[in-house]
């Protein structure tokens, strides 16, 4: 059995930081944006039709790598695909419909750059995709001349300085067009990369030049405010340059005495060219940090769950210099917060033994660097049968103001007692008699309504299990952050449990057994909600049209009983996101908002075609626009969303429209 309190120091010989990206599938509805370079060591890269991948930095394949296009693709950087082999097989694949709009590909095989000569066989595009490269010679963007392959035929690179758009037709034809090279008049590509973490305390700054850059004005400093504000008679502007990189923490340059480990710095490169109207471009901020002194990155991340209990292990990075460790261990905050001495170990991990069930456990390491003992972050993390499973999840961003509380109980719990506040240690430190404390729960009860929390605040929450001893067990800190918008429906709380009264069909009414409204709501068998095209979460709404056979409109109604006030908080605007696809028929799709009484008020998107439309759209329609029509916005009492010619001319026809995450936000 694990004693209530351990502890043992370590010896680490070698400090290492190594981060890296993973092979990824990229769903149907879903966006993956790296704004800094990223290699992709292992595995193929798999863009699904309605998924977006975008790198906004530089893009590097390892040999043996695919990457999958059926979505969309945006390189906003150089993509490399090398082999270290020497061979250069095929290494991406387009398919019907899907896009891949490159800025520049290079072609490395055996660690040269490929000139095409047997060496090509390397994209290859199905009927239907698109690959555009924008890219010119001479000019520090380099395409090395692969071969295309379509069904049928070949497709060859034009001539040198062209930029050229390869499209393949449904009808298998090919057509070719020039054009000029989207302009990239910001500096880019850092070194290094936003928002790394950097070993040192010296640095070498280094970026790629805006395409019209005669020069560059560098800002260096330690608040994003101050470098994204800053001005050339500001005291972190570092001056004007014609080189692209720029030196930091020796002597004569910014930071004489060092970088500090621990502190982040911010940077900004703005591109200069006195001829030039447009000048200057101001450019991106970006930010690195220096390791900290104290020990980072634990294994298993703070606040995990289901950890254990045999064999684990406990591991972290070490803090800048660290040669000693000491770590402590227990079940108790304050006795692992406070704890002092230990003894020696070899490495910076270490074994503790079994673990209880049904635990709370906190660790920390304190780091010794020959000079400083360096006190640590107290981590956490719970094992099998412990309190868990918060909602919102912790460390959350962007909840309603709205949220209901919710989590899983521990498997001894009879009750639960809640504590929600936006201070940490009040909330560590709170009992029965705080104003944190927000009652007693009976086990079964596992949620809590808060009421409206305040917009953009951090809130901490903390759950303590009751035994039928009545022995408290008292619970991690979870944390969320709220944003300013409340939840009409992101459709989340619906199941295939139409028995319990929970399928999205018996919430939203639609045309069902109604001989003028052509809609249906969530498909004929489980599962009844869209479980891969979604905005966010896990689930969307699918609403089915069929304007024909007199039928000219079709809607789905929700009817508003959580929250018909649409004032509070200040909220102003209905926003919804909607997905269509090209095979629809192109009805024009619209919202109505009714009170209980009297007419509903239409709103119209101003695209007839919405529903064609096959990438996530939001449309943010103000509230002063009901209003206007006499809607009572302090009751109302049911949303439609339909498509036909309550919205405008309609031709008729059928589809799918998908609608996800419909909220209140403040104008």
């Amino acid at each position: 059995m694990f004693g209530k309190l351990s502890y043992v120091i370590s010896f680490v010989l070698v400090l290492g930081l190594y981060c890296d990206a993973s092979a990824l599938v990229v769903k149907s509805g879903e966006t993956i944006t790296y704004d800094s370079r990223t290699r992709i060591p292992d595995g193929n890269t798999v863009v699904e039709a309605g998924g977006t991948l975008i790198f906004k930095a530089r893009l590097d394949f390892d040999g043996g790598d695919e990457l999958h296009v059926y979505g969309t693709v945006i390189s906003e950087d150089t993509c490399k695909f090398p082999d270290s082999s020497g061979y250069q097989g095929v290494k991406a694949f387009i398919y019907n419909g899907g896009l891949w709009d490159a800025q520049d590909i290079e072609n490395r095989a055996g660690g040269e750059e490929a000139d095409g000569g047997g060496r090509g066989d390397w994209i290859k595009l199905f009927l239907g995709s698109t690959l555009i490269v924008r890219t010119r010679y001479g000019d520090g963007h380099q395409f090395y001349d692969p071969s295309f392959w379509i069904e049928d035929g070949s497709l060859l690179p034009g001539e040198d300085g062209e930029v050229i758009s390869f499209e393949v037709l449904d009808d298998g034809a090919v057509t070719i067009t020039n054009g000029q090279p989207r302009a990239m008049p910001l500096a880019r590509s850092p070194d290094p990369d936003d928002g790394a973490m950097h070993l040192d305390t010296w640095i070498n700054l280094s970026w790629k030049a805006g395409d019209f850059a005669v020069s560059h004005d560098i800002y260096l400093g330690e608040t994003y405010d101050d470098v994204n504000n800053a001005a050339p008679d500001s005291d972190i502007f570092r001056g004007n340059q014609t080189t692209t990189f720029y030196v930091a923490g020796f002597p004569g340059f910014a930071y004489p005495e060092g970088l500090v480990p621990g502190t982040t710095y911010y940077w900004r490169v703005d591109e200069i060219n006195d001829a030039d109207p447009n000048s200057p471009w101001k450019g991106d901020v970006w930010s690195f940090s220096i390791v900290p002194y104290t020990a980072y990155n634990p294994e298993p991340i703070d606040n995990a769950e289901f950890v254990g209990p045999d064999n684990v292990t406990l591991s972290w990075t070490p803090g800048f210099g660290a040669k000693l460790h000491t770590i402590y261990l227990g079940d108790d905050y304050d006795e692992v917060n406070n704890a002092t001495g230990g003894m020696v170990q070899g490495d910076s991990t270490y074994s503790p033994g079994p673990l209880e069930r049904e635990k709370v456990y906190y660790w920390r390491v304190d780091e010794f660097d020959a000079v400083t003992t360096h006190k640590g972050d107290v981590w956490t993390f719970t094992t099998p049968g412990a309190v868990g499973h918060p909602q919102p999840s912790n460390a959350s961003t962007d909840v309603a103001m709205d949220a209901v509380l919710s989590w899983t109980p521990s498997d001894r719990a009879a009750s639960h007692e809640l504590y929600v506040g936006t201070d940490q240690d009040t909330v560590r430190y709170a009992d029965t008699g705080s104003p944190e404390y927000k009652g007693s729960r009976a086990l079964g009860i596992e949620n809590y309504d808060p009421g409206l929390l305040e917009a953009e605040t951090s809130y901490y929450w903390r759950v303590d299990e009751v035994d039928a001893q009545g022995n408290t067990i008292k619970g991690p800190i979870w944390i969320f952050t709220t944003g300013a918008f409340l939840v009409v429906d992101d459709f989340e709380s619906y199941t295939d449990d139409d028995a319990a009264g929970e399928a999205i069909w018996q919430t939203w009414i639609d045309g069902f057994g109604v001989a003028d409204n052509g809609a249906q709501v969530g498909y004929l068998v489980p599962p009844y909600c869209e479980q891969t095209i979604v905005h966010s979460g896990a689930q969307s709404m699918p609403l089915l049209y069929t304007n024909e056979a007199g039928v000219t409109n079709s809607e789905g109604v929700l009817p508003v009983t959580a929250s018909p006030d649409w004032t509070t908080a200040g909220v102003g605007v209905l926003s919804l996101w909607f997905r269509g696809d090209s095979a629809n028929a192109a009805e024009p799709l619209y919202v109505a908002v009714s009170n209980s009484a009297g007419s509903p008020a239409l709103a119209s998107y101003d695209d007839p075609s919405a529903a064609t439309v096959r990438s996530w759209v939001q449309w943010r329609i103000p509230l002063q626009a009901f209003a206007d029509q006499g809607i009572n916005l302090t009751n109302v009492d049911r949303l439609a969303i339909g498509l036909g010619s309550k919205g405008g001319a309609a031709t008729g026809g059928t589809g799918t429209l998908f609608i996800d995450d419909i909220r209140l936000y403040r104008p």
